[in-house]
């Protein structure tokens, strides 16, 4: 039997659970209907179950192995096969309307994929998908959490983020040497923040570059030495205490400073 031969290269970890396979399938389900839109769909473990959904389902795949793979055992795929890298896509010229974003994501590249789902959150109101466990508990985390950072605040900002399931390394070809765990965003009702959203996602990564100090010193690349909106109690506080709502208020706080 024809097989596609992971590459690390790629970040391949090939699921072999089918019974998962259906699980994280099955993840999209209140959004019946819409396109879809799998990354590294690899021998199509969970395509054979987003095929039969209702929304059109098209696939992006990086391995030059895989793409003659599916095309041979997924003919109903037809011309929605996009060989490429997902990164590099405007998601534009793909999709007119709104569609759900899954797959089986390549480790190497699983934050990257979320920091271009922020480009287009507007155009996919579920995104759900297996990462290692460690990035998919960090998206989750709320304040407080040690592992609340960055990718967490930047993500609820516009989706209402959840943890479903861990998967064992033991159900993949070859087994990662971490668990995987898999996450489902959903786009919640926030039209605009209350501040400059640029500028809103430089506090953000300005503050969490020195996260074990207070936001007196970790916003001085900003704010400089000897800035007077210092006296805000807001700045006693390290970045992992602060909410969405208070980044939106230390960012007009910052914008004032430096605007």
């Amino acid at each position: 039997m024809q097989t596609v031969k992971p590459k690390k290269f790629l970040g391949q970890h090939f699921l072999t659970d089918l019974q998962i396979a259906k699980s994280i399938a099955d993840t999209i389900d209140n959004f019946s209907g819409l396109p879809i839109l799998e990354i590294g769909p690899g021998m199509g473990v969970l395509t054979q179950f987003l095929l039969k959904k209702e929304g059109e389902l098209t696939v992006v795949e990086l391995d030059r192995e895989s793409v003659p793979y599916l095309q041979k055992h997924f003919p109903e795929l037809g011309g929605r096969i996009v060989e490429g890298d997902f990164l590099k896509l405007d998601l534009d010229t793909l999709f007119s309307t709104q569609f759900c974003l899954i797959g089986n994501y390549p480790y190497n590249i699983s934050s990257q994929i979320f920091f271009k789902l922020l480009d287009y959150k507007d155009l996919i109101p579920c995104c759900t998908g297996m990462i290692q466990k460690e990035v998919a508990e960090r998206i989750a985390a709320g304040p407080g959490s040690k592992t609340y950072g960055i990718l967490s605040v930047l993500l609820q900002a516009w989706f209402d983020v959840e943890y479903l399931f861990t998967v064992s390394e033991t159900v993949f070809d070859p087994p990662p040497k971490v668990k995987s765990g898999v996450v489902r965003l959903v786009r919640n009702d926030r039209k605009n923040l209350s501040c400059d959203e640029r500028l809103f996602k430089t506090v953000v990564k300005t503050s969490f570059n020195q996260r074990r100090k207070t936001l007196r010193n970790s916003m001085k690349p900003l704010l400089g030495k000897g800035c007077e909106a210092y006296s805000d109690p807001i700045f006693n506080k390290r970045p992992e205490q602060l909410s969405v709502a208070d980044f939106e208020r230390l960012t007009i706080i910052t914008q004032s400073c430096i605007w």
